[in-house]
């Protein structure tokens, strides 16, 4: 009985199934261009959010500063607390409505981002599995042959 060299045989088939590494590449590419432009869109709303934080905070400081100063009578300091309280609730109302507006620029941002990212993706990995495939298809036929070829080899070896 014939002696099959089958981890030579194996390495062989294995050898002829390809590895695609600029498909790898170009997949690590996507994800770091993607990564940089949601960065951007990050840091961009927490710029504008600090923005408003701090014009909040300056507007509040402001009336407070007009609530410390001394009055004439004692009706004013209830008159200058409720205009503080007045003046806070509408600034805290402003501000919130552009906290708003940023996080709704995030989320439509996010949301185009995203799906371009889901085109490109489907678009490389279309191209990829295709690619894939073929190749696949020409080594697992190259492999059968080869099976093909050594058993028959056997089978002539056995006789």
């Amino acid at each position: 009985m014939a002696k099959n060299d089958f981890t030579k045989m194996m390495q062989d088939m294995m050898g002829a199934f390809p590895v695609d590494t600029k498909a790898m590449q170009d997949a690590f590419k996507t994800q770091a261009a993607l990564s940089e432009r949601m960065s951007k869109v990050v840091l961009e709303a927490a710029e504008k959010s600090a923005e408003v934080s701090s014009k909040w905070t300056k507007q509040t400081l402001v009336k407070i500063g007009e609530v410390s100063t001394v009055k004439e009578e004692p009706a004013d300091y209830t008159k200058a607390v409720t205009d503080f309280a007045s003046a806070s609730a509408e600034l805290a109302s402003e501000h919130m409505a552009a906290f708003a507006e940023i996080a709704k620029r995030v989320q439509m941002d996010t949301v185009e981002l995203m799906l371009a990212a889901g085109k490109d993706m489907s678009a490389e990995a279309t191209a990829a599995v295709q690619k894939a495939t073929s190749e696949v298809t020409a080594a697992a036929k190259k492999a059968s042959d080869e099976v093909a070829a050594a058993a028959k080899k056997a089978t002539a070896a056995a006789k």
